[in-house]
């Protein structure tokens, strides 16, 4: 968007474009990621009032179904996916966004508040569950996961192909300077290394107490917004930020990752964990639906999905509505 009005048009008009085509190879690779807010987009005022689902769909005379999603850009695709394909099945969703974290969502959950929300299998045995152990795969922590859930009520639908963990990212000059390659680069540097995150970092397994238990790392913490990462990594605020790995700032090679070779982050896929009851009364295409959601998440396709939205500031909705839209779920 730049100087006449012509030209912000023809902009808007090419990143639209950019991203439809990106979307449509989205659909090649899928065949071959604190203050609480209520949506109050078209969308969600459509489902509530049972207005643009299917008429008949499986959804018909299914009461209303409430989702969450937390407070971080990736969230808030997937909370937009799942809802937009339920609603085109035919079913009423009303999303809840924005909510914050896993230990302020999980409790939303469990207060019925919500019905059920995407969320990461092992911050959820972490945050959720207490595991001071972490899992040794995927797999793992997906079984466990469920195992837990299941246990209070609820039960987890299928995982996606994409994992997002945690990610130390440093500028590459750092990380030259102090020879940073791993995350175990960090122990020398004690307190003179100053690592920026989300608040949750200090306290949970997979942050700061695993890391020094894992790699004995001892730094000085600055609590971040995940909104702020980036800016207070290039601002110099901080000297080591940590990142979603599949946050779109990423894709241009611009920072230096460094490796976690102990897995102190998990296993990170994507599953959402929902009622039981609510899966039972809104019979099985609803979980068959947000299951052929998750099926297509790989991890390019999260990647441009999140680029389009931290970056090209396109919105949440309009990206997950485009993603379903080239994948024939909407």
């Amino acid at each position: 968007m730049q100087d006449s009005g012509s030209i912000r048009f023809h902009a808007m008009r090419v990143r639209a474009v950019a991203l439809a085509a990106a979307l449509a190879a989205m659909t090649l690779l899928a065949a071959c990621g604190s203050s609480s807010k209520s949506s109050s987009t078209s969308g969600s005022t459509q489902a509530a009032n049972g207005s643009g689902s299917a008429a008949g769909g499986p959804g018909a005379g299914k009461p209303a179904v409430t989702l969450g999603d937390k407070n971080f850009a990736e969230e808030n695709i997937l909370g937009q996916l799942y809802a937009q394909a339920l609603r085109a099945k035919g079913y009423k969703i009303n999303l809840k966004s924005e909510v914050g974290s896993t230990e302020l969502i999980y409790k939303e959950l469990k207060s019925g508040q919500i019905d059920g929300y995407p969320e990461y299998t092992g911050v959820l045995l972490s945050a959720a569950a207490g595991k001071t152990t972490p899992p040794t795969s995927a797999e793992q922590a997906y079984t466990q996961a469920k195992e837990y859930v299941e246990k209070e009520g609820f039960t987890l639908l299928d995982k996606t192909p994409f994992f997002d963990t945690n990610a130390l990212i440093a500028l590459p000059a750092y990380a030259s300077e102090h020879k940073l390659a791993s995350i175990a680069d960090l122990g020398p540097l004690g307190k003179k290394v100053k690592i920026g995150g989300a608040p949750e970092l200090a306290t949970r397994e997979e942050g700061l107490p695993g890391m020094k238990k894992l790699y004995g790392t001892d730094p000085t913490f600055v609590p971040v917004s995940i909104e702020l990462s980036y800016k207070a990594l290039e601002d110099g605020q901080v000297n080591v930020q940590s990142v979603f790995s599949t946050d779109g700032q990423l894709l241009g090679g611009k920072f230096k990752e460094l490796a976690d070779p102990k897995h102190v982050f998990g296993f990170q896929n994507v599953a959402p964990v929902i009622k039981k009851t609510v899966v039972e009364a809104e019979g099985p295409a609803f979980a068959e639906t947000m299951n052929k959601v998750s099926s297509l998440l790989t991890i390019p396709a999260i990647q441009q999905m999140n680029k389009a939205v931290s970056i090209e500031k396109q919105s949440p909705e309009s990206v997950a509505g485009q993603f379903l839209k080239a994948n024939g779920l909407a």
